[in-house]
Protein backbone atom coordinates (compact mmCIF):
# COMPACT_ATOMS: atom_id res chain seq x y z
CA UNK A 1 0.00 0.00 0.00
CA UNK A 2 1.68 3.27 -1.16
CA UNK A 3 2.08 6.34 1.37
CA UNK A 4 -0.41 8.34 -0.85
CA UNK A 5 -3.32 5.67 -0.08
CA UNK A 6 -2.74 5.75 3.47
CA UNK A 7 -2.67 9.99 3.79
CA UNK A 8 -5.73 9.52 1.68
CA UNK A 9 -7.02 6.96 3.59
CA UNK A 10 -7.20 9.67 6.87
CA UNK A 11 -7.48 12.50 4.95
CA UNK A 12 -10.68 11.69 3.12
CA UNK A 13 -12.31 10.82 6.12
CA UNK A 14 -14.80 14.10 6.13
CA UNK A 15 -15.31 14.18 2.42
CA UNK A 16 -16.18 10.28 2.34
CA UNK A 17 -18.43 10.69 5.02
CA UNK A 18 -20.30 13.53 3.59
CA UNK A 19 -21.10 12.13 0.64
CA UNK A 20 -23.12 9.44 2.16
CA UNK A 21 -25.44 12.21 3.65
CA UNK A 22 -28.19 13.21 1.50
CA UNK A 23 -28.17 17.18 2.37
CA UNK A 24 -30.81 17.16 4.95
CA UNK A 25 -29.03 20.49 6.24
CA UNK A 26 -29.67 23.05 8.55
CA UNK A 27 -33.76 24.11 7.68
CA UNK A 28 -32.77 28.07 7.01
CA UNK A 29 -30.85 30.45 9.21
CA UNK A 30 -33.87 31.28 11.59
CA UNK A 31 -33.16 31.63 15.05
CA UNK A 32 -34.62 28.90 17.21
CA UNK A 33 -36.57 31.15 20.38
CA UNK A 34 -36.01 28.60 23.16
CA UNK A 35 -33.29 26.81 23.68
CA UNK A 36 -33.93 22.76 22.31
CA UNK A 37 -31.91 21.31 25.26
CA UNK A 38 -33.48 22.71 28.37
CA UNK A 39 -36.13 24.75 27.41
CA UNK A 40 -35.24 28.19 28.34
CA UNK A 41 -36.04 31.41 26.19
CA UNK A 42 -32.93 32.37 24.23
CA UNK A 43 -31.95 35.79 24.32
CA UNK A 44 -28.83 35.52 21.95
CA UNK A 45 -26.95 33.04 20.03
CA UNK A 46 -26.39 30.89 23.38
CA UNK A 47 -28.73 29.70 25.93
CA UNK A 48 -28.11 31.99 29.40
CA UNK A 49 -29.05 28.86 31.14
CA UNK A 50 -27.06 25.75 30.12
CA UNK A 51 -24.89 27.19 27.46
CA UNK A 52 -25.59 25.04 24.35
CA UNK A 53 -25.79 27.69 20.89
CA UNK A 54 -29.24 28.66 19.76
CA UNK A 55 -29.06 27.60 16.69
CA UNK A 56 -28.75 23.43 16.49
CA UNK A 57 -27.14 22.34 12.70
CA UNK A 58 -28.35 19.44 11.11
CA UNK A 59 -25.12 19.17 8.63
CA UNK A 60 -22.40 16.99 8.50
CA UNK A 61 -19.82 20.05 8.12
CA UNK A 62 -20.93 21.30 12.02
CA UNK A 63 -20.53 17.30 12.75
CA UNK A 64 -16.85 17.35 11.84
CA UNK A 65 -15.90 20.49 13.74
CA UNK A 66 -17.85 19.33 16.81
CA UNK A 67 -15.70 16.01 16.59
CA UNK A 68 -12.50 17.45 16.80
CA UNK A 69 -13.40 19.55 19.58
CA UNK A 70 -15.44 16.65 21.46
CA UNK A 71 -12.12 14.43 20.82
CA UNK A 72 -9.84 17.28 23.18
CA UNK A 73 -12.79 18.05 25.18
CA UNK A 74 -14.68 14.68 27.04
CA UNK A 75 -14.54 15.36 30.62
CA UNK A 76 -17.48 14.51 32.27
CA UNK A 77 -19.63 14.15 28.95
CA UNK A 78 -18.28 10.60 28.78
CA UNK A 79 -19.55 9.55 32.10
CA UNK A 80 -22.63 10.66 31.16
CA UNK A 81 -22.89 9.47 27.67
CA UNK A 82 -21.50 5.90 28.62
CA UNK A 83 -24.22 4.78 30.77
CA UNK A 84 -26.92 6.00 28.30
CA UNK A 85 -25.14 4.36 25.54
CA UNK A 86 -24.91 0.97 27.03
CA UNK A 87 -28.55 0.79 28.90
CA UNK A 88 -30.49 3.25 26.74
CA UNK A 89 -28.76 3.95 23.45
CA UNK A 90 -32.38 4.80 22.12
CA UNK A 91 -32.69 8.24 24.42
CA UNK A 92 -29.03 8.94 23.82
CA UNK A 93 -29.52 8.76 20.19
CA UNK A 94 -32.92 10.59 19.98
CA UNK A 95 -31.25 13.21 22.36
CA UNK A 96 -28.73 13.80 20.30
CA UNK A 97 -30.69 14.06 17.34
CA UNK A 98 -33.76 16.50 18.98
CA UNK A 99 -30.51 18.91 19.79
CA UNK A 100 -30.11 17.83 23.43
CA UNK A 101 -25.86 17.44 23.09
CA UNK A 102 -24.44 20.00 25.47
CA UNK A 103 -24.45 17.28 28.47
CA UNK A 104 -23.15 14.16 25.84
CA UNK A 105 -20.13 13.50 24.07
CA UNK A 106 -20.83 13.52 19.90
CA UNK A 107 -21.41 10.62 18.18
CA UNK A 108 -18.38 11.12 15.49
CA UNK A 109 -15.05 11.77 18.19
CA UNK A 110 -16.97 8.90 20.25
CA UNK A 111 -16.45 6.59 17.65
CA UNK A 112 -13.45 7.25 16.81
CA UNK A 113 -12.27 6.99 20.24
CA UNK A 114 -13.95 3.58 20.79
CA UNK A 115 -12.53 2.55 18.03
CA UNK A 116 -9.01 3.61 18.38
CA UNK A 117 -9.69 1.53 21.59
CA UNK A 118 -10.69 -1.14 20.28
CA UNK A 119 -7.45 -1.94 18.02
CA UNK A 120 -4.88 -0.50 20.64
CA UNK A 121 -6.33 -3.76 23.20
CA UNK A 122 -6.50 -5.90 19.96
CA UNK A 123 -3.03 -4.93 19.26
CA UNK A 124 -1.43 -4.99 23.16
CA UNK A 125 -3.70 -8.79 23.37
CA UNK A 126 -1.99 -9.72 20.09
CA UNK A 127 1.39 -8.60 20.76
CA UNK A 128 4.10 -11.07 20.52
CA UNK A 129 8.02 -10.65 19.93
CA UNK A 130 8.30 -7.86 17.54
CA UNK A 131 11.99 -8.39 17.05
CA UNK A 132 14.95 -10.07 18.08
CA UNK A 133 15.52 -8.52 21.11
CA UNK A 134 12.01 -9.07 22.36
CA UNK A 135 12.15 -13.15 21.65
CA UNK A 136 13.39 -15.57 24.05
CA UNK A 137 16.43 -17.93 23.40
CA UNK A 138 13.81 -20.32 22.42
CA UNK A 139 12.23 -18.76 19.96
CA UNK A 140 15.34 -17.10 18.16
CA UNK A 141 16.39 -20.69 17.87
CA UNK A 142 13.73 -21.97 16.47
CA UNK A 143 13.24 -19.16 14.37
CA UNK A 144 16.82 -19.70 12.95
CA UNK A 145 15.93 -23.58 12.54
CA UNK A 146 12.96 -22.32 10.01
CA UNK A 147 15.53 -20.04 8.44
CA UNK A 148 18.66 -22.57 7.94
CA UNK A 149 15.44 -24.79 6.51
CA UNK A 150 14.51 -22.02 3.57
CA UNK A 151 18.45 -21.86 2.72
CA UNK A 152 18.52 -25.55 2.46
CA UNK A 153 15.57 -25.78 0.64
CA UNK A 154 17.06 -22.99 -1.75
CA UNK A 155 19.83 -24.85 -2.27
CA UNK A 156 18.43 -28.04 -3.46
CA UNK A 157 16.17 -25.82 -5.52
CA UNK A 158 19.26 -24.67 -7.33
CA UNK A 159 20.78 -28.15 -7.76
CA UNK A 160 17.44 -29.53 -9.35
CA UNK A 161 17.61 -26.72 -11.54
CA UNK A 162 21.57 -27.11 -12.70
CA UNK A 163 20.34 -30.73 -13.25
CA UNK A 164 17.28 -29.71 -15.50
CA UNK A 165 20.19 -28.01 -17.43
CA UNK A 166 22.15 -30.44 -17.66
CA UNK A 167 19.64 -33.01 -19.36
CA UNK A 168 17.83 -30.84 -21.17
CA UNK A 169 17.24 -32.11 -24.77
CA UNK A 170 16.66 -29.08 -26.41
CA UNK A 171 17.08 -25.32 -26.35
CA UNK A 172 13.66 -24.72 -25.30
CA UNK A 173 13.71 -26.83 -22.14
CA UNK A 174 17.22 -25.18 -21.32
CA UNK A 175 15.51 -21.70 -21.75
CA UNK A 176 13.31 -22.86 -19.39
CA UNK A 177 15.52 -24.85 -17.32
CA UNK A 178 17.69 -21.48 -16.77
CA UNK A 179 14.75 -19.34 -15.78
CA UNK A 180 13.87 -21.86 -13.47
CA UNK A 181 17.85 -21.75 -11.81
CA UNK A 182 17.62 -17.87 -11.81
CA UNK A 183 14.69 -17.74 -9.81
CA UNK A 184 16.39 -20.50 -7.42
CA UNK A 185 19.06 -18.82 -7.48
CA UNK A 186 17.47 -15.30 -6.31
CA UNK A 187 15.47 -17.15 -3.38
CA UNK A 188 18.99 -18.16 -2.38
CA UNK A 189 20.45 -14.76 -2.16
CA UNK A 190 17.36 -13.38 -0.23
CA UNK A 191 17.65 -16.68 2.25
CA UNK A 192 21.34 -16.23 3.16
CA UNK A 193 20.97 -12.57 3.24
CA UNK A 194 17.92 -12.92 5.86
CA UNK A 195 19.56 -15.84 7.87
CA UNK A 196 22.87 -13.47 7.61
CA UNK A 197 21.02 -10.63 9.09
CA UNK A 198 19.42 -12.50 12.08
CA UNK A 199 23.06 -14.24 13.00
CA UNK A 200 24.07 -10.61 13.00
CA UNK A 201 20.91 -9.59 15.24
CA UNK A 202 21.31 -12.21 17.36
CA UNK A 203 25.11 -11.51 18.20
CA UNK A 204 24.27 -7.67 18.89
CA UNK A 205 21.49 -9.18 21.57
CA UNK A 206 23.88 -11.21 23.06
CA UNK A 207 26.68 -8.87 23.93
CA UNK A 208 25.59 -6.25 26.74
CA UNK A 209 27.21 -3.90 24.86
CA UNK A 210 25.39 -3.50 22.24
CA UNK A 211 21.74 -1.83 21.96
CA UNK A 212 19.19 -4.76 21.77
CA UNK A 213 17.22 -2.24 19.89
CA UNK A 214 17.80 -2.95 15.58
CA UNK A 215 16.12 -0.22 13.71
CA UNK A 216 15.88 -0.59 9.78
CA UNK A 217 18.84 1.08 9.03
CA UNK A 218 20.97 -1.25 11.10
CA UNK A 219 19.82 -3.82 9.44
CA UNK A 220 20.85 -2.45 5.85
CA UNK A 221 23.98 -1.53 7.45
CA UNK A 222 25.18 -5.07 8.97
CA UNK A 223 24.18 -6.91 5.88
CA UNK A 224 25.52 -4.49 3.56
CA UNK A 225 22.07 -5.67 1.28
CA UNK A 226 20.25 -2.86 -0.48
CA UNK A 227 17.24 -3.76 1.06
CA UNK A 228 14.73 -1.87 -1.32
CA UNK A 229 16.43 -3.68 -4.20
CA UNK A 230 15.83 -6.90 -2.38
CA UNK A 231 11.98 -6.32 -2.25
CA UNK A 232 12.06 -5.29 -5.76
CA UNK A 233 13.63 -8.66 -6.41
CA UNK A 234 11.09 -10.48 -4.29
CA UNK A 235 8.25 -9.19 -6.18
CA UNK A 236 9.60 -9.71 -9.51
CA UNK A 237 10.75 -13.08 -8.47
CA UNK A 238 8.17 -14.62 -6.01
CA UNK A 239 11.23 -14.45 -3.89
CA UNK A 240 10.19 -15.64 0.21
CA UNK A 241 6.30 -16.48 -0.85
CA UNK A 242 5.73 -17.48 2.37
CA UNK A 243 6.15 -14.38 3.71
CA UNK A 244 3.12 -12.92 1.55
CA UNK A 245 1.29 -16.34 3.10
CA UNK A 246 2.83 -15.10 6.40
CA UNK A 247 -0.36 -14.95 8.96
CA UNK A 248 0.75 -12.87 11.18
CA UNK A 249 1.79 -10.68 8.98
CA UNK A 250 -1.22 -10.43 7.26
CA UNK A 251 -3.27 -10.19 10.17
CA UNK A 252 -0.67 -6.97 11.33
CA UNK A 253 -1.55 -5.52 7.82
CA UNK A 254 -4.92 -5.80 8.12
CA UNK A 255 -5.44 -4.53 11.67
CA UNK A 256 -3.30 -1.56 10.20
CA UNK A 257 -5.38 -0.93 7.10
CA UNK A 258 -8.86 -1.45 8.78
CA UNK A 259 -8.19 0.79 11.40
CA UNK A 260 -7.35 4.02 8.87
CA UNK A 261 -10.27 2.57 7.30
CA UNK A 262 -12.93 2.17 9.82
CA UNK A 263 -14.49 5.34 9.06
CA UNK A 264 -16.10 3.73 6.14
CA UNK A 265 -18.24 1.47 8.21
CA UNK A 266 -20.60 4.23 8.64
CA UNK A 267 -21.49 4.85 5.00
CA UNK A 268 -21.46 1.21 4.04
CA UNK A 269 -24.38 1.09 6.83
CA UNK A 270 -26.44 4.12 6.08
CA UNK A 271 -27.81 2.56 3.15
CA UNK A 272 -29.05 -0.18 5.07
CA UNK A 273 -30.73 1.73 7.60
CA UNK A 274 -32.67 4.26 4.72
CA UNK A 275 -34.08 1.01 3.18
CA UNK A 276 -35.33 0.49 6.51
CA UNK A 277 -37.07 3.67 6.70
CA UNK A 278 -37.16 5.02 3.08
CA UNK A 279 -40.63 5.64 3.23
CA UNK A 280 -41.13 7.62 6.67
CA UNK A 281 -40.42 11.26 5.66
CA UNK A 282 -39.74 12.70 8.84
CA UNK A 283 -36.36 9.92 8.90
CA UNK A 284 -33.58 11.53 7.62
CA UNK A 285 -29.86 10.32 6.67
CA UNK A 286 -28.48 12.74 9.22
CA UNK A 287 -30.62 10.22 12.06
CA UNK A 288 -29.66 6.89 10.31
CA UNK A 289 -25.92 8.66 10.50
CA UNK A 290 -25.96 9.21 14.40
CA UNK A 291 -27.89 5.83 15.06
CA UNK A 292 -24.84 4.70 13.08
CA UNK A 293 -22.41 6.15 15.05
CA UNK A 294 -23.44 5.24 18.32
CA UNK A 295 -24.64 1.75 17.30
CA UNK A 296 -20.83 1.40 16.64
CA UNK A 297 -19.41 2.91 19.30
CA UNK A 298 -21.44 0.16 21.53
CA UNK A 299 -19.80 -3.11 19.04
CA UNK A 300 -16.44 -1.68 19.67
CA UNK A 301 -16.77 -1.36 23.67
CA UNK A 302 -18.56 -4.66 23.40
CA UNK A 303 -15.55 -6.09 21.59
CA UNK A 304 -13.47 -5.00 23.87
CA UNK A 305 -15.20 -6.46 26.81
CA UNK A 306 -15.08 -10.16 25.09
CA UNK A 307 -11.49 -9.72 24.38
CA UNK A 308 -10.27 -8.84 27.49
CA UNK A 309 -12.62 -11.56 28.78
CA UNK A 310 -11.22 -13.89 26.35
CA UNK A 311 -7.72 -13.19 28.07
CA UNK A 312 -8.54 -15.70 31.61
CA UNK A 313 -9.76 -19.17 31.66
CA UNK A 314 -12.14 -17.95 34.44
CA UNK A 315 -14.01 -15.28 32.80
CA UNK A 316 -14.07 -16.80 29.03
CA UNK A 317 -17.07 -18.71 31.17
CA UNK A 318 -19.12 -15.22 30.48
CA UNK A 319 -18.50 -14.99 26.75
CA UNK A 320 -21.46 -17.30 25.75
CA UNK A 321 -23.78 -15.36 27.47
CA UNK A 322 -22.78 -11.47 26.22
CA UNK A 323 -23.67 -12.96 22.73
CA UNK A 324 -27.45 -11.67 23.48
CA UNK A 325 -26.65 -8.15 23.78
CA UNK A 326 -25.82 -6.52 20.50
CA UNK A 327 -29.50 -8.21 19.14
CA UNK A 328 -30.54 -6.20 22.43
CA UNK A 329 -29.16 -3.31 22.05
CA UNK A 330 -30.29 -3.12 18.42
CA UNK A 331 -33.55 -3.79 19.58
CA UNK A 332 -33.72 -0.87 22.33
CA UNK A 333 -31.81 1.37 19.73
CA UNK A 334 -34.12 1.24 17.23
CA UNK A 335 -36.90 1.34 19.74
CA UNK A 336 -36.37 4.51 21.14
CA UNK A 337 -34.58 6.35 18.76
CA UNK A 338 -37.78 5.76 16.42
CA UNK A 339 -40.33 6.32 18.48
CA UNK A 340 -40.98 2.39 17.10
CA UNK A 341 -43.53 0.00 18.64
CA UNK A 342 -42.61 -3.70 19.85
CA UNK A 343 -42.78 -5.40 16.34
CA UNK A 344 -41.64 -2.71 13.93
CA UNK A 345 -38.45 -2.43 16.18
CA UNK A 346 -38.23 -6.47 16.25
CA UNK A 347 -38.62 -6.98 12.40
CA UNK A 348 -36.61 -4.21 11.89
CA UNK A 349 -33.38 -5.69 14.80
CA UNK A 350 -33.52 -8.98 12.47
CA UNK A 351 -32.78 -6.78 9.43
CA UNK A 352 -30.62 -4.85 10.50
CA UNK A 353 -28.21 -8.23 12.05
CA UNK A 354 -28.49 -9.49 8.69
CA UNK A 355 -27.02 -5.93 7.19
CA UNK A 356 -24.74 -5.44 9.35
CA UNK A 357 -23.26 -8.81 8.29
CA UNK A 358 -23.23 -7.98 5.03
CA UNK A 359 -21.46 -4.23 5.83
CA UNK A 360 -18.90 -6.52 7.85
CA UNK A 361 -18.21 -8.74 5.11
CA UNK A 362 -17.94 -5.31 2.49
CA UNK A 363 -15.84 -4.45 5.26
CA UNK A 364 -13.51 -6.98 5.13
CA UNK A 365 -13.31 -7.25 1.10
CA UNK A 366 -12.39 -3.46 1.04
CA UNK A 367 -9.46 -3.55 3.32
CA UNK A 368 -8.19 -6.93 1.48
CA UNK A 369 -8.61 -5.40 -1.47
CA UNK A 370 -6.94 -2.12 -0.57
CA UNK A 371 -3.69 -4.41 1.11
CA UNK A 372 -3.34 -6.15 -2.60
CA UNK A 373 -2.88 -2.65 -4.13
Amino acid sequence: MTVDLEAGGALATAGLAAKAIDGHAEAGKAHATTCANCKAPLVGAYCHACGQVGHVHRSIGHMLEEGLHGVLHFDSKMWRTLPLLLARPGLLTRRYIDGQRVRYVAPLPLFLFTIFLMFFVLSYVGAGPKTVSQATPAQREQARVELVQEVDQAKADVERANRQIAESKDAEERVAATAELEEAQAELRAAEAVLSVFDKTTDAVNDPGKTTVVTADELKAMSRLDLDALESEVKSTGVFKHLAENPELMLYKFKNTAYKFSFMLIPISLPFLWLMFFWKRDVTTYDHMVFSMYSLSFMSIWFVVLVLLGQSSFTTRAIPYLLWLPPLHMFLQLKETYRLKFFSAFWRTIALLISSSTVFVLFIVMVGAIIAM
